[in-house]
């Protein structure tokens, strides 16, 4: 029996929802964590496909912006992975992320966003059991939390604007 007649032989006339992932993109430095994430695909380990990987020269070239859209246009969670400090290639890289990545969770946590949704994690070429645990640790607390639906928030928020004006002009 197919879930449609499960669903109609229960009486509710709706299938049930099917399962959710979350979404993750994850900003990886060239030299380190985009390497070790290389490793581990060779190496065979299974990690959750539920992430997007974008290769960058170095974490300290993500704009915090590059996160910002990321949610916006429908992820549930980003992870930005750079080299150890003291051995980022472009020598104070990892330092500025890191700068950025406190501000970020500041202004996420102000929007009313969890800021567990946003992960910083140093990882270098040679540890690719260590994305295959980071990743999917985010992968089952973004679970946990459910959801972002940025976009579909943005709606209801357009929606309580679009109200807001038409009371102050009627």
């Amino acid at each position: 029996m197919n879930p449609t007649d499960k669903a109609a032989a229960a009486g509710t006339g709706t299938p049930p929802a099917a399962e959710w992932t979350p979404r993750i993109v994850a900003f990886f430095c060239n030299w380190c964590t985009y390497t070790a994430a290389d490793l581990a695909g060779v190496s065979r380990l299974k990690y959750s496909p539920n992430v997007r990987v974008i290769r960058l020269m170095c974490s300290g070239r993500v704009d915090p912006q590059f996160i910002l859209d990321a949610l916006s246009k429908g992820a549930d969670g980003v992870l930005i992975g750079g080299c150890h400090p003291g051995d980022c290639h472009y020598v104070e890289g990892n330092y500025k992320m890191l700068r950025r990545f406190r501000l970020l969770r500041r202004m996420l946590s102000d929007m009313g966003i969890e800021p567990e949704r946003v992960r910083l994690e140093w990882i270098s070429a040679a540890e690719g059991d260590k994305v295959k645990l980071v990743i999917n640790e985010m992968s089952a607390q973004l679970s946990a939390l459910g959801p972002l639906n940025l976009p579909g928030k943005a709606k209801g928020w357009d929606a309580e604007l679009t109200a807001e004006r038409e009371a102050v002009h009627a």
